[in-house]
C-alpha cells in the first residue's frame, strides 16, 4: 500500500486527492441510514419511519462514539508516519485493536439489555415505541461488527490511505441497499428488517475487508506480538481520543435532547426531524470529510515540524468548504420539500422536515469554518479544546435555546432548530481566539529560530 506523504508538495491537490475518497466514502455511508429511511418511508408506516429516526439516532450517537474515540489512532499513527517511526504506527494500531474490541463489546450489552429503556428516555411515540426498541437491540446486537467496520477506516486514514476504507463502504453500502428491498420490500419486517439489512451489510464488509487487507503491503509489518495493550500507547490513544469522543458524545447527547423535544409533538413532528436529519447527514458531508482530511494532513506535518504548512492547509479546506456551504444553503433553504420528498411521501412528514431544514440550511454557512478547525486542532492534539467548545456550545446554547423555542415558537420546527446554528456560531468564535494564539505561537518561534 503506497501512503501518501503530506509534509511536501502542493497543499491543496494533496488535500482534495485524500479528501474526495473520504467524501464519496462517507457519501455511502450516509446511503446506509438514507436507504434505511427511503425504503422505509415508502413501503412502511410513519412509526416504522418515526422508529428507525429515533433509533439510528441512538446507534448513531453510540457509533460516533467509537468513529471519534478512534481518531487517537488516526492522529498517533499519522504523526509516526510522518516522524518515520514505523514500527511504533504498528504497535500502536494493535494496542488500539484490543481496546476497541473491548468498548464494542460493551456497547453490545447496553444496546441490547438496555433498548427499552433507551427508548423511554428518547420519548418514542406510544405507536413507535416496541418498532424502536427492536431497531434498536438488532443494530446494538451487531455493535462488535459496528465498531470493527468503523475502526478499519480510521486506521488506514491515519496511514494516509482513503481508498480502502472506501471500497470497503462501497461493499456495505450494496449489501445494504439489497438487504433493505429484501427485508422491508419484500418481507415486509418494517424498522426491524432496516437494521438486519444494515447489520449484515456491515458483517460481510468487514470479512472483505480483512481479505484485502491481508493482501496488502503495509508501510510497516503487524505481528501478532502487537496485539497487546502496550501502557505508553494505549495511554497516547486515551490522552488524544478521549476528549474527542467525551465532546462528540455530549454533542450527541445535545441532539437527543432536541429529538426527544420533538418526539413530544407527535408521529408526524419526530418523523419529519427524521427524514430532515437524513437530508442533513447529506448536505454536511463536504465540511465532516474536511475535517478528517484535516486531522490526517495536519498530524502529519506537526508531526514533521512543518507547523506554518499546517495552517496553510487549514486555509484552503476552509476556503473550499465555503463554496460548498453556500450552495447547500440555497438547496436546502429554498427547496427543502424537494429533498425531503425523496425519503417520504407523505406531504405532512415532507411539511414539517422542510420547516426543520430552513434552521440547518444556516448552519452550513458556519460548518466550513467549525468543521475544518477541528479537524485541525485534532490534528495538532488540541483535543482538549475540541472537547471544551464542543460541550460549551451543546450546553451552553443547542439545550437551552431548543428548550425556549419549544415554549415560544408554538410547536415550530424552524424555530427549535435554530438553536444548532446558534451554538455553532459560538464554537467558532472559541475556536479563531485559539487560533490566533496558535498563529502567535508559531511566529514567536520562527523569530527564535532565526536568531
Amino acid at each position: 500500500m503506497k501512503n501518501n506523504n503530506f509534509t511536501e508538495g502542493p497543499i491543496l491537490p494533496k488535500l482534495l486527492k485524500f479528501m474526495l475518497p473520504v467524501l464519496f466514502a462517507m457519501f455511502l455511508q450516509a446511503m446506509y441510514g438514507a436507504v434505511d429511511l427511503l425504503v422505509v418511508g415508502r413501503f412502511g408506516s410513519d412509526a416504522d419511519v418515526s422508529a428507525v429516526s429515533t433509533g439510528s439516532q441512538i446507534i448513531m450517537t453510540l457509533t460516533n462514539l467509537i468513529v471519534s474515540f478512534s481518531m487517537g489512532i488516526t492522529v498517533a499513527v499519522a504523526q509516526r508516519i510522518g516522524q518515520k517511526r514505523p514500527e511504533e504506527a504498528a504497535q500502536t494500531i494493535g494496542t488500539g485493536l484490543i481496546i476497541f474490541a473491548v468498548t464494542g463489546a460493551i456497547f453490545t450489552l447496553i444496546s441490547v439489555i438496555g433498548s427499552s429503556i433507551l427508548a423511554t428516555v428518547m420519548k418514542a411515540p406510544e405507536e413507535a415505541f416496541s418498532l424502536t426498541k427492536s431497531y434498536i437491540r438488532v443494530c446494538g446486537g451487531g455493535f462488535i461488527i459496528i465498531t470493527a467496520y468503523n475502526l478499519l477506516g480510521s486506521i488506514f486514514r491515519g496511514l494516509g490511505d482513503s481508498k480502502t476504507p472506501l471500497i470497503a463502504v462501497s461493499i456495505a453500502c450494496v449489501l445494504n441497499i439489497i438487504g433493505d428491498l429484501l427485508f422491508v420490500a419484500v418481507f415486509h419486517l418494517g424498522a426491524t428488517g432496516a437494521a438486519l439489512a444494515t447489520v449484515i451489510a456491515q458483517l460481510v464488509s468487514v470479512l472483505i475487508s480483512v481479505f484485502i487487507i491481508r493482501k496488502t503491503t503495509l508501510p510497516f509489518e503487524l505481528h501478532k506480538s502487537n496485539l497487546n495493550i502496550k501502557k505508553s500507547y494505549a495511554m497516547c490513544i486515551i490522552r488524544i481520543g478521549t476528549p474527542i469522543a467525551l465532546q462528540d458524545f455530549l454533542v450527541g447527547i445535545s441532539f437527543l435532547v432536541m429529538l426527544a423535544i420533538v418526539n413530544q409533538l407527535g408521529v408526524t413532528a419526530s418523523a419529519g426531524v427524521g427524514v430532515a436529519n437524513k437530508v442533513c447527514t447529506f448536505i454536511m458531508l463536504v465540511p465532516i470529510a474536511f475535517m478528517q482530511t484535516m486531522a490526517a494532513f495536519v498530524a502529519q506535518n506537526y508531526g514533521a515540524g512543518h507547523n506554518i504548512r499546517a495552517v496553510k492547509a487549514l486555509k484552503s479546506g476552509i476556503s473550499v468548504s465555503l463554496i460548498f456551504g453556500v450552495v447547500m444553503f440555497f438547496l436546502s433553504f429554498f427547496h427543502g420539500d424537494l429533498l425531503a420528498g425523496i425519503f417520504s411521501n407523505k406531504p405532512d412528514t415532507v411539511n414539517a422536515a422542510w420547516d426543520y431544514l430552513k434552521a440547518y440550511s444556516i448552519d452550513c454557512l458556519f460548518t466550513c469554518f467549525l468543521f475544518c478547525f477541528i479537524g485541525f486542532y485534532n490534528g495538532i492534539e488540541k483535543t482538549k479544546f475540541v472537547m471544551i467548545q464542543g460541550i460549551c456550545g451543546a450546553f451552553l446554547v443547542r439545550i437551552p435555546v431548543a428548550f425556549i423555542m419549544q415554549h415560544i415558537g408554538n410547536g415550530s420546527l424552524f424555530m427549535i432548530g435554530l438553536a444548532t446554528p446558534c451554538s455553532t456560531v459560538l464554537q467558532i468564535i472559541m475556536c479563531f481566539a485559539v487560533y490566533i494564539h496558535f498563529k502567535k505561537s508559531i511566529s514567536d518561534t520562527a523569530q527564535i529560530e532565526k536568531h
